[in-house]
């Protein structure tokens, strides 16, 4: 199986604190915790971590591609490209030809103008269904039906990328993110794909974002706090950001044969739902985890924020990682949903690879690294359901 281990050999990654592998591994490498950038200001009472500046004509060179997109297209198809360009792959034809890709998805960008009518017009009408009809076949844009399509960011990626394999698109919050990674390690791990690019992207700055968190009363209100002590009563917990993450991943000896540099090697993921009561969260990710060693690891917890998961969490990292140096990331880059557990993993990777001493993001809850660790452990739970683990090991 030598030849067939999952290794990672390029990452793109935007966060709130930059952008591409470059500026993450100095922001991981830091003497202290990076900055916290937040806004909360436009989405009041929700604060939202944003999307840095980011030239689009870096990774998509015609105005045409870029304006038929949505931003959280947009997003994934720069960071896509990011992830090529770091794994040497942007200018081989041949190679993205044969490329698989494996995206995780959430809906399309509302028509935030459109919804709004419908709802000040239904306020002064009864005949709301009519209403309704008379605003879909009049008001929205053909295209928008088309811009809104899940898979579209996949397809948008093999036209401007030219990655031109097969394409899988898996949507359901969290849990797309985890499946996309762990099915894009099997078929590899199988010998069914050499090489493959598996990410996701979330534009947080949405107002439809935000109520879909708020419908559950999930959001967190008012300033920033640290994530592994969210005031309880400003809200759910939960902060989003403006995130997106994609990686390449290889056999090794798809690597090996083109002279690849390669990050870390993914011993082991699974992902996993189902009911959290009794006991069977932290059942469940004993499990996941089961073949993970606390000793010389550094823990990315993608803990959400949400206060009772990201309590449980917690106790659950302190007692099967005692020890080991923990790093909450959504407390510096927000909660990304769809892209969390590819964020998670992309941090990972660039901290193996760098072989950097991450300073704790919350130095009143995590403990500092005495040296740079050589292995890693991703963690992901769902604000509402599912949960993902991955393993990864620096190389030797």
């Amino acid at each position: 199986m030598a030849n067939n281990d999952v290794v990672i050999t390029g990452v793109g990654i935007v966060t709130c604190q930059g952008v591409g592998a470059e500026a993450h591994v100095a922001i991981l490498g830091g003497a202290a915790a990076p900055e916290t950038k937040i806004d909360t200001e436009r989405f009041a009472p929700y604060p939202v971590h944003p999307m840095p500046e980011i030239d689009w004509n870096q990774q998509i060179a015609k105005r045409g591609d870029q304006r038929q997109m949505e931003n959280w297209q947009r997003l994934g198809v720069f960071t896509a490209g990011l992830a090529l360009d770091d794994a040497g792959f942007k200018d081989d034809a041949e190679a993205c030809g044969t490329m698989d890709m494996i995206v995780a998805a959430g809906g399309g960008e509302r028509d935030i103008a459109v919804d709004s009518l419908i709802v000040d017009e239904g306020l002064k009408r009864n005949d709301r269904e009519r209403l309704l009809n008379e605003k879909l076949t009049t008001e929205l844009r053909p295209t928008l039906f088309l811009a809104q399509l899940s898979n579209l960011l996949a397809g948008n990626i093999s036209i401007v990328h030219k990655v031109t394999g097969s394409s899988r698109t898996f949507m359901g919050e969290e849990a797309a993110g985890i499946s996309a990674v762990e099915t894009a390690f099997h078929r590899i791990r199988a010998g069914q794909s050499t090489h493959t690019l598996v990410g996701s992207a979330l534009v947080a700055e949405r107002q439809d974002v935000i109520l879909l968190y708020e419908a559950i009363g999930a959001h967190a209100t008012g300033g920033w706090t640290p994530l592994w002590s969210r005031d309880e009563k400003a809200g759910g917990g939960i902060i989003t950001g403006s995130a997106s993450a994609f990686l390449i991943l290889e056999s090794r000896e798809h690597a090996q044969a083109r002279g690849a540099r390669i990050y870390a090697t993914i011993d082991a993921i699974g992902g996993d739902r189902g009911s959290r009561d009794e006991g069977r969260l932290e059942a469940r990710l004993d499990r996941l985890a089961e073949s993970a060693d606390a000793e010389g690891t550094v823990v990315f917890s993608g803990a959400s924020g949400a206060h009772e998961t990201t309590a449980r969490e917690k106790a659950w990292l302190g007692q099967r990682f005692a020890g080991s140096a923990v790093r909450g990331y959504s407390a510096v880059t927000g909660q990304a949903l769809e892209a969390q557990f590819p964020l998670g993993l992309a941090l990972a990777a660039l901290t193996l690879g760098a072989g950097v001493k991450v300073a704790p993001f919350d130095a009143t809850a995590e403990t500092a690294m005495a040296a740079a660790a050589r292995k890693a452990v991703v963690t992901t739970v769902g604000h509402s359901r599912g949960e993902g683990v991955a393993i990864l090991s620096a190389e030797k």
